[in-house]
């Protein structure tokens, strides 16, 4: 595993969550420790890390990807309560939840606003009444 890459990925993941990378390591250390390895050093530190597009704005359209694919219930919180760390709005996270129905469809919009919804209540967030 190539050690910039990796650091790069590190600190990136972990500002999401200053325990994220701890958690994901911990999570498959028993089974495939390199896994944990893999996503630090690609997604973070060579995809997240990019100039080009801001933090928020990545996180957003992961979000949106998540919801799209309509079965990643976990990391879709993880990274909604991740954008919410680094400064994304309630409402933002709503609205490309809700511009999913378009484009992948209701079901998956409902799964994924269902997540956010449980995230907000477990923060503590209110996000007002609909438009």
């Amino acid at each position: 595993m190539e050690t910039n890459r990796y650091q790069t990925g590190l600190a990136r993941l972990n500002e999401l969550d200053p325990h994220a990378a701890e958690h994901l390591k911990e999570s498959f250390k028993s089974v495939c420790p390199e896994l944990a390895d893999f996503i630090i050093a690609f997604p973070f530190g060579e995809v997240l890390s990019r100039d080009g597009l801001d933090y928020q704005t990545r996180e957003l359209a992961t979000i949106s990807a998540l919801t799209a694919m309509g079965h990643c219930q976990p990391q879709l919180a993880s990274h909604i309560k991740g954008a919410l760390h680094i400064g994304c709005q309630p409402q933002q996270i709503v609205e490309v939840i809700l511009q999913m129905a378009v484009y992948a469809g209701f079901p998956a919009a409902i799964n994924g606003m269902t997540v956010a919804k449980s995230v907000f209540e477990e923060l503590g967030i209110q996000t007002g009444e609909a438009q």
